[in-house]
């Protein structure tokens, strides 16, 4: 039985209750994050807490809890799973109201609920076993504030299920002016000449804690050179190699784009030698 905590209480999972008038469910008026925890060791937990409050900042939810508050929370969340290969879920909505009203409302308390779920463990990175992704590619037709990790996550879910019906592992995203914002659940990078190349952060593209710290710990090594630049489809139709990462994919190489081959089909070496580096070193950020 999973054990969850709800406003401030640990719980069995079917013994949460949250009112249907509450802003997340009828609004998705809320900011949620996803933490990876292996045995109790958090990959990223600070920059994944920054970002959580970011948010919630950015849409005037204040909640009373410092990051050591949370950490702590995360700590014991995990304790009561049982450790192993979790993934820690934080969902904050704007709170219950008496009556549905698009303004926010004041003077009530945020929902705070938190989850685990298992993910996979992560095996050390082989370009002769790795599976290589595939990918569809279509236009972003999301909203325009995507650097905001709101729980409002349809667009992102329509696009996702483009990839899921055509197939593939994922939906690679670009704006009108054919440039690659990210996929649908993950950021995304091209390899060209030996060149690592990602779009930069805007209101376009979730500022992704895995993609902050493999580009921590890639220009902290130096061996492979980074840009953070404009990419264009045809960039990446082009590319030597395409990943993509997000916290429970980590760095995944993609090998198709549109039923097209990227590069010579294979794993690339970047991808090898970057996603080594990125595991024996994410646990220090």
């Amino acid at each position: 039985m999973s054990i969850v905590y709800l406003n401030g209480d640990f719980l069995p999972v079917e013994n949460a209750k949250i009112s249907p008038l509450d802003r997340g469910f009828l609004f998705g008026d809320g900011i949620y994050e996803v933490i990876p925890s292996y045995d109790g060791k958090m990959v990223g937990v600070n920059g994944h807490l920054k970002r959580m409050l970011n948010g919630l900042t950015e849409i005037g939810i204040n909640v009373d809890k410092s990051i050591a508050d949370w950490v702590s929370l995360c700590e014991k969340l995990c304790e009561l799973n049982h450790y192993g290969a979790l993934g820690i879920y934080i969902h904050i909505s704007r709170g219950t109201d008496t009556k549905r009203h698009h303004a926010y409302p004041e003077g009530i308390t945020p929902t705070i609920f938190m989850m685990t779920f298992e993910i996979p463990v992560p095996s050390l990175p082989d370009s002769k076993t790795a599976k290589g992704y595939s990918l569809i590619s279509t236009e972003d037709l999301r909203w325009q504030r995507c650097h905001i990790k709101s729980t409002a996550l349809l667009g992102n879910v329509m696009h996702y299920q483009q990839g899921h019906e055509a197939k593939c592992n994922e939906t690679l995203l670009y704006n009108n002016k054919l440039e690659l914002t990210e996929a649908s659940s993950s950021n995304v990078y091209i390899v060209k000449d030996g060149v690592v190349i990602t779009p930069p952060l805007d209101n376009q593209i979730l500022p992704g804690i895995t993609r902050d710290i493999l580009l921590a710990i890639l220009r902290e090594d130096g061996s492979i050179k980074i840009e953070e630049r404009v990419v264009t489809l045809e960039e990446a139709k082009n590319a030597d190699e395409i990943w993509i990462s997000s916290s429970s994919k980590e760095i995944a190489p993609v090998t198709l784009l549109d039923g097209n081959i990227v590069g010579d089909g294979k794993v690339g070496e970047v991808w090898q030698k970057a996603a080594t580096l990125y595991s024996k070193n994410k646990f220090n950020y």
